[in-house]
């Protein structure tokens, strides 16, 4: 069987040798367009994916019997997960293994902002420090502190429930969160307060977002969102561009409706050289690198291979994000056996076995969106 790998620059050789021992041949092409990708994944039976090119319904409904598409990390928003579920292909993902990361990143894109980093080392390296003080002085009283603050997290998965841990040793006076798929006693375990978004929105002193994007989460942040925050009230965003509606960002930060924002995502990636966001002083833009590290990178792409090799093999997944996929495959299966000339290319022995395997995966998806 084949599987394909979209070409991504850094790919790690282990790749090669790890499919080759499961006696699968591994094809690693480049694909900057919807053409390019089709005829990578035209005869595959599997594929390791990422951002883009967007997996949509044409580029899978031209496939011919590919089973399995794997995507590192927990988000899949560039799969069309309702069209590969009805097509009967598992889209499987690796929940938890940038968690550390994510937050991490989110932590130091709030210090920078609170702390203003980022402006006093410019005026450090110019010499300013020496030959300009009054320009220096000014930030001593602009210098902000969590202590004592609140904190609001809009998405209390995996990654916002570590965002909560680092924070609360900063001592704010109060965590409080919105995620109405998250039980309270969850929330209590890990020191948050659940509220209503409108709640958190005007009682926040910071705002962290780590919810997926859906059609519920699309633009949960914009311009009525940020007339309801505090004028001091800095927002991060290292979850899904989506989120956050790009132009009301944008007004929010020109007209000094908030006084900064740290994003490590945007609504459209790789963001425009031309994009206003770019302009903004009180903006801190990083390049969607927030879940990347050595560690997280080696780990992450392993398991995203082994998703492909367990679905293959007919073995539960390390993470699969449309689990409604078995029961288009049993369907499949039951339609096979009743009408042999239809028997689907997708279809193999060790993938019917899976169909049982893969139910166990399930809830394993569940609450790690984020």
């Amino acid at each position: 069987m084949k599987v394909a790998l979209v070409a991504h620059g850094d790919n790690p050789p282990f790749l090669k040798d790890l499919f080759n021992g499961e006696g699968f041949e591994l094809i690693e092409k480049e694909c900057t367009n919807e053409k390019e990708y089709i005829e990578l994944l035209k005869d595959a039976d599997g594929a390791l994916i990422y951002i883009h090119p967007p997996t949509t319904r044409k580029v899978m409904e031209e496939t011919n019997q590919l089973k399995v598409i794997s995507r590192g990390g927990v988000g899949v928003d560039s799969v069309d997960l309702d069209a590969a579920t009805e097509l009967g292909i598992c889209i499987c993902n690796t929940p938890g293994i940038n968690t550390t990361e994510v937050a991490d990143h989110a932590m130091a894109l709030l210090l920078s902002l609170t702390r203003k980093i980022r402006e006093q080392d410019s005026l450090v390296k110019k010499g300013y420090w020496a030959d300009r003080t009054e320009l220096v002085h000014p930030y001593r009283s602009e210098l902000g502190r969590i202590a004592g603050n609140v904190v609001g997290i809009i998405g209390l998965g995996n990654i916002g429930k570590a965002f909560a841990t680092r924070i609360k040793g900063f001592g704010p006076e109060k965590i409080i969160a919105y995620d109405p798929y998250i039980d309270r006693t969850t929330a209590d375990l890990f020191g948050v307060e659940l509220v209503e978004l409108d709640t958190l929105l005007k009682e926040s002193d910071f705002i962290t977002l780590h919810a997926p994007s859906t059609e519920e989460t699309h633009h949960i942040i914009n311009e009525d969102a940020f007339n309801k925050m505090k004028s001091s009230c800095i927002l991060i965003n290292c979850a899904r561009g989506p989120l956050v509606d790009p132009s009301a960002l944008f007004n929010a930060l020109k007209n000094n409706i908030i006084p900064g924002a740290g994003i490590d995502v945007t609504e459209k990636e790789p963001i425009s050289s031309e994009d206003p966001l770019l302009s903004l002083d009180n903006l801190i833009i990083t390049p969607h690198t927030a879940g990347s590290s050595s560690v997280s990178r080696e780990v992450g792409t392993r398991k995203q291979a082994e998703n492909v090799i367990k679905i293959l093999k007919g073995e539960a997944p390390h993470g699969l994000a449309n689990p409604e996929v078995i029961k288009t495959i049993a369907l499949i299966i039951s339609s096979s056996e009743k009408n042999p000339k239809q028997n689907s290319t997708r279809l193999n022995g060790d993938l019917q076995v899976c169909t049982e395997t893969l139910k166990l995966s399930i809830d394993q998806n569940r609450n790690q969106l984020c």
